[in-house]
């Protein structure tokens, strides 16, 4: 195996992502280039196995160095049936192992992660973690919004909706470090699209897409400023931002509140993700 060290490698496994990612073909690429672009902070690694037969991508957490993550593991269809997957996931332990971490999740590392686990959907992933001897460790869920529908809402009297553009979004990265999460601020900074809203100088709320590619999220409304109506329209602006990119609907990623989204847009849940977890044995 090989080991990769930046997003022009990633890029070069286009069409391993591609052939091996079937549930999200679409981004699968900017996927792999997402994972090798992390925090600055994280500790990861990729490992290549044959001529791009197959990858992993695995990290530590940042929020407890004990806990390892395999954030992706994909094999080439070609190379499917022999032991790969297997072979890709023991390699990837023996490296968190090095690492100094004593257990393994398969689910989201955030702020850099490909899903929150593994999709429902993806038999032959679950089977592999379970013959490893990983069990359930939880449960996370997306909904899909529809974005032919009327994507307009009136801002609240005395606030200005606005767009962060790359590049400055310091202050609002603060304010979301600030009420949130360091994980969130990253995001922010990270991502395609964010809006946010404003009073009287002082920011309210956000929204933000793309981060994870395509998918909409993080977003957040300070407390005082809950009730007004503010969230709703930012993730209306950024939805309508995703439409204009030429999507008809849109993943909200790892959703908390249900109600919210589904009052708000319509939103279904949908898609559904398996957290699997195990001890690593020194």
């Amino acid at each position: 195996m090989r080991r990769i060290h930046s997003a022009q490698e990633a890029e070069a496994l286009a069409a391993l992502a591609t052939a091996a990612l079937t549930l999200d073909v679409a981004e699968a690429p900017a996927l792999f280039t997402r994972l090798a672009t992390p925090p600055p902070e994280r500790r990861w690694t990729a490992l290549v196995a044959g001529r791009d037969d197959g990858v992993v991508f695995a990290s530590i957490s940042g929020r407890d160095p004990s806990v390892g993550h395999i954030d992706l593991l994909a094999v080439h269809p070609r190379a499917q049936g022999r032991g790969l997957g297997r072979a890709l996931a023991e390699a990837a332990e023996d490296w968190l192992r090095a690492e100094g971490a004593t257990r393994v999740r398969l689910a989201g590392n955030p702020p850099c992660y490909a899903w929150p686990g593994i999709d429902v959907r993806a038999t032959p992933a679950a089977c592999l973690a379970e013959r490893l001897g990983y069990t359930h460790d939880g449960m996370a869920w997306n909904m899909t919004a529809d974005l032919t529908r009327d994507l307009s809402a009136p801002v609240p009297p005395g606030v200005t909706v606005s767009t962060a553009a790359p590049g400055e979004r310091g202050e609002l990265a603060a304010f979301v470090r600030e009420h949130w999460t360091p994980e969130w601020a990253w995001e922010v900074e990270q991502a395609t699209g964010c809006h946010y809203a404003t009073r009287d100088g002082e920011i309210l709320g956000f929204a933000a897409w793309g981060a994870r590619p395509a998918w909409f999220g993080p977003t957040g409304t300070a407390p005082a400023a809950r009730g007004l109506g503010i969230g709703r329209v930012l993730l209306l602006r950024c939805l309508a931002e995703q439409r204009a990119t030429g999507m008809t609907t849109a993943q909200i990623g790892w959703v908390g509140p249900l109600r919210f989204y589904s009052r708000a847009v319509g939103a279904r849940a949908e898609r559904v993700f398996w957290q699997y977890a195990r001890d690593l044995a020194t």
